[in-house]
């Protein structure tokens, strides 16, 4: 087989000229949807430049949306679309008019700045507060702060001790503290075959192979992580348990304990994910409430009081905690203090209570309006949650519907960024409901979803 070589045009970084001449690449034909990049090593030999700049390259095409990059695999032109897509992140301010619904963000609600400016204020008179927020903390967080946040979690139906928790800046360095504590290079470790895609990146930055374990309407088949372990043993199982992001799919209670049978048989761990935040009666068993001696529990603010303030708590069992502790430690030595401060008077206060509630209502509202609007397609998701699910009728390719969403200044997002390893991405939508500013919003965002739907547009290579 012939290897692709580009032709660098472009003035400036090499790594910037060969992710120019993927994006030609692409438009002209040369590379196919699905086709497999070829190996950084491989390529770096050929232009005769580094690896790390191909690397670069490659990682750049990624951000512009041409090509997505799978662990263990390689990296791929996105399947069946020849412009770049909609990146799960912001890269640029939102245009003025803009509906995102591809992030998963708490809704919108003027409570949570004033409650902000509420603590900070409150903090502002407290001459021991403000020392403690000038001097160096336990990397592990103030005892005082820890027994508050684990107040917090018990109250919403999270049982904590203090002493179990370390505070963490968000759930994503939840993760990535896990990984980097826990793991080692070129270990192993096993998610859904969809997943969170910032568990991909932090994989990635570790060095670590992700298999995807397949997955059907209980949530993470059991029997295939079985064959896994006897295959491949994972040093680590990452879930979702209440609601695998992006499909919404709850993991059974037989399978949450057959987990834990596997678990115990084959000495891997269990990171369970509970960011993104769901009333009490719609979740089930916590994991690390079955399996306390190998489950670390990730649980943040950011679905809950406000995304900004980079707040969460990683529980762990006893053994772990000193590892954990010095990973945290390398890496900013502790979390602030102050901003710490600032989420623990926040919960202690009515608002807490008072926006908890309305978010919990609000989102139901939201869930039942988009139900309602996308009647006749099959929606996969929880009550009360966040987000959304929109398998496509056959056909109609997601990268297409996104590239149309995005001509009407609609942003959602397709499933490839929550793929794991090679297997091809299902035609499907992530909306995030909560992310509308307003329901008034989210309905215009649907009407114009519901009417692609309805009159798909047509795929750019049957075009004339």
């Amino acid at each position: 087989m012939t290897i692709w070589h580009p032709t660098i045009t472009t003035q400036g970084p090499r790594y910037r000229g060969i992710a120019d001449a993927i994006a030609r690449a692409i438009q002209a034909g040369e590379l196919a949807p699905g086709q497999r990049l070829p190996p950084q090593r491989r390529l770096a030999d050929s232009l005769g430049v580094t690896v790390g700049t191909v690397t670069r390259g490659y990682a750049e095409a990624e951000r512009q949306g041409w090509v997505t990059a799978r662990i263990g695999s390689g990296t791929y032109v996105r399947n069946g679309d020849t412009s770049p897509m909609t990146p799960l992140r912001h890269s640029h301010p939102m245009d003025a008019g803009t509906i995102d619904l591809s992030l998963s963000l708490p809704p919108p609600h003027p409570l949570r700045a004033a409650s902000l400016g509420r603590a900070l204020k409150g903090i502002a008179k407290d001459d021991e507060v403000l020392q403690r927020a000038v001097a160096f903390q336990s990397e592990r967080g103030i005892p005082a702060h820890r027994e508050q946040l684990a107040a917090w979690m018990t109250n919403l139906g999270m049982p904590v001790e203090g002493e179990e928790l370390l505070i963490t800046q968000g759930g994503q360095h939840g993760i990535s503290l896990a990984l980097q504590a826990l793991t080692r290079p070129g270990e192993r470790i096993a998610a859904d075959v969809l997943t969170y895609p910032g568990l991909i990146d932090a994989a990635q930055q570790s060095h670590l192979k992700v298999v995807g374990v397949p997955m059907d309407d209980e949530g993470m088949d059991m029997e295939a992580l079985a064959r896994l372990c006897t295959q491949q043993q994972p040093r680590l199982i990452y879930l979702t348990p209440d609601q695998n992001n992006p499909t919404g799919t709850v993991l059974s209670q037989n399978r949450r304990e057959r987990l834990v049978e596997l678990a115990r048989r084959h000495d891997f761990l269990i990171l369970e994910d509970a960011v993104q935040y769901l009333p009490e009666q719609e979740r089930g068993t916590p994991l690390y409430r079955l399996a306390p001696e190998r489950t670390l529990f990730i649980f943040s603010t950011a679905k809950v009081l406000a995304g900004g303030l980079r707040i969460g708590a990683l529980v762990a069992p006893p053994a772990l905690r000193e590892r954990l502790a010095a990973a945290l430690r390398a890496q900013s030595w502790m979390v602030p203090s102050l901003m710490v401060e600032a989420v623990c008077r926040w919960v202690a206060s009515d608002d807490n209570t008072t926006l908890l509630d309305w978010q919990t209502r609000e989102l139901g509202e939201r869930q039942s309006l988009a139900r309602e609007m996308l009647t006749g397609f099959d929606v996969g998701g929880r009550p009360h949650a966040a987000n959304l699910w929109l398998p496509l009728p056959e056909g109609l390719r997601s990268a297409v519907l996104q590239e149309a969403l995005a001509r009407r200044d609609v942003l959602v997002t397709s499933a490839e960024p929550f793929c794991v390893g090679s297997e091809p991405a299902p035609q499907a939508l992530r909306l995030c409901l909560s992310a509308a500013p307003s329901r008034e919003a989210l309905a215009k965002a649907l009407d114009i979803l519901v009417e692609l739907l309805n009159e798909p547009p047509a795929a750019p290579w049957r075009m004339v």
